[in-house]
């Protein structure tokens, strides 16, 4: 087993990546991972002159992605603890 999570693993589980502009300084990224869960990660800026969807979208999925690392390894630690 390896004692580690890896961005290959991670990006080997995502199924779907979606964005979202849900007002106009909030993108929100929606990833869909094999087993059907999803992770969001969020970014905004503090005026609507300065919205980049380019971006924020970066920046959204960079968030999402950063916690579909921790909940990997909270997982990954439960196995090898034995749980």
């Amino acid at each position: 087993m390896t004692e580690r999570v890896t961005q290959e693993h991670l990006e080997s589980i995502i199924t779907d990546k979606q964005f979202h502009r849900l007002t106009e300084t909030l993108t929100v990224c929606v990833l869909t991972l094999r087993n059907g869960f999803t992770v969001t990660g969020e970014s905004a800026c503090v005026s609507p002159k300065t919205y980049n969807q380019e971006i924020g979208e970066r920046i959204a999925f960079e968030n999402a992605f950063n916690k579909l690392w921790q909940l990997e390894g909270y997982v990954l630690k439960n196995k090898l603890a034995g749980f």
